[in-house]
């Protein structure tokens, strides 16, 4: 609808113009006319004739200047006006042709933005040529990072199974726990993979229901206690234990992947865990005491394979802030980590009630709808 004005502008532009073309020409022919007929035709020295409807040769002169001046105006304005709609049109072509050929750097011409409607097809190109370009830079990017995350655990059971198969390790107990170890490492990965490009789709699959959240809360602390407890934090949680609309298990996943990134990143101390439900919003909260999110990284936190630094600490894959964001978008809300004092608050927040629009993808089989992820862990 909106191009579709657009054409229409350029329509109306070209018959204004033409019509102030006709307008001038017109004009012309009348002020020339008079300036012949009532100032230079009395003084031009002509045989006398009886009156005919042949021109004499004045007017043969006036009729061939008027006519040659009317046609040169007629084509500047013609070609002025081409050039105008036609210098971002052709640009925009070539665009087009250079992009089915793979140059996605290819931009066009606005020219001098004279012609808006033109200019803004330009921008328009311009724009969906940009969008191309950052999506095949992260598609490379997730390939690559993909790729580098499945190695390391793919390379540690290629090498524990060969030297079981060569007997230089034994096999006891410690090593087929090590293997599944590294087994449960990838089932991770992959869990944390598949909610992110589902939730990316469009098609992130949710179960929602009256769910006693801070019942919820409370089992994956208990669930999560050892582990922190080794990396010497002390969950602390506050709970108004009111019920949520939302799908449990999803919710689970996104506290899981918080407390493990605490437990990967933050100082020893206290991790505060909240639970809200209030004014028709749910919020999760979690909120460590350190060493904080830097000022540059923070707008990326929530982006896939992003560390700050570029630096993984503690072996996580990179993908767990990620999925917490996924989450609390297919639940219709977002999260946000800002500062807490010296340390970082992550929340998630919700509408207590589903949209009227969500709930089924229509889309979607029964068989990818949400699973518990295999074990607790994700790192951002």
């Amino acid at each position: 609808m909106g191009r579709l004005v657009r054409l229409e502008g350029i329509s109306r532009q070209i018959a204004l113009t033409m019509a102030a073309m006709v307008f001038v020409v017109t004009l012309l022919i009348v002020v020339t006319a008079s300036a012949f007929y009532y100032l230079l035709f009395p003084y031009w020295d002509t045989p006398s004739s009886p009156p005919t409807w042949i021109p004499t040769a004045p007017e043969w002169v006036w009729l061939v200047l008027i006519t040659a001046t009317g046609v040169a105006l007629s084509v500047g304005v013609a070609v002025h006006l081409a050039r105008r709609i036609l210098v971002p049109l052709n640009s925009v072509a070539e665009g087009i042709r250079l992009v089915a050929k793979g140059d996605l750097a290819a931009r066009a011409v606005a020219g001098d933005r004279s012609m808006r409607e033109a200019a803004a097809l330009a921008d328009d190109f311009n724009a969906l040529a940009g969008q191309l370009q950052r999506m095949s830079s992260e598609q490379a990017f997730w390939n690559a990072a993909i790729a580098h995350e499945l190695r390391t655990p793919v390379t540690v059971l290629r090498g524990r199974l060969q030297g079981l198969a060569e007997g230089v390790f034994p096999p006891d107990e410690a090593q087929f726990r090590s293997l599944l170890a590294q087994v449960e490492g990838l089932t991770r990965l992959i869990e944390d993979l598949r909610v992110v490009s589902l939730a990316e789709s469009g098609h992130l699959d949710l179960q929602r229901r009256d769910a006693d959240l801070s019942a919820e809360v409370r089992s994956v602390v208990e669930l999560f206690d050892e582990a922190l407890g080794a990396a010497e934090l002390r969950p602390e949680l506050d709970l108004d234990g009111q019920s949520a609309n939302c799908d449990p298990v999803r919710i689970r996943q996104a506290l899981l992947a918080l407390l493990d990134n605490a437990r990967r990143h933050a100082v020893p101390g206290s991790v505060r865990v909240r639970a809200r439900v209030q004014d028709g919003m749910c919020r999760l909260c979690v909120e460590d005491d350190g060493p904080g999110i830097p000022d540059d990284f923070a707008p990326y936190v929530f982006e896939a394979f992003r560390r700050a630094g570029g630096v993984r600490q503690g072996g996580g894959s990179g993908l767990g802030l990620a999925v917490v964001a996924a989450i609390a978008h297919a639940h219709g809300g977002q999260a946000r980590c800002s500062p807490a004092g010296g340390g970082t608050r992550f929340e998630l927040s919700w509408p207590g009630e589903p949209p009227p629009a969500a709930g089924e993808n229509q889309g979607m089989p029964r068989e990818i709808r949400a699973h518990p992820p295999a074990a607790p862990g994700a790192d951002g």
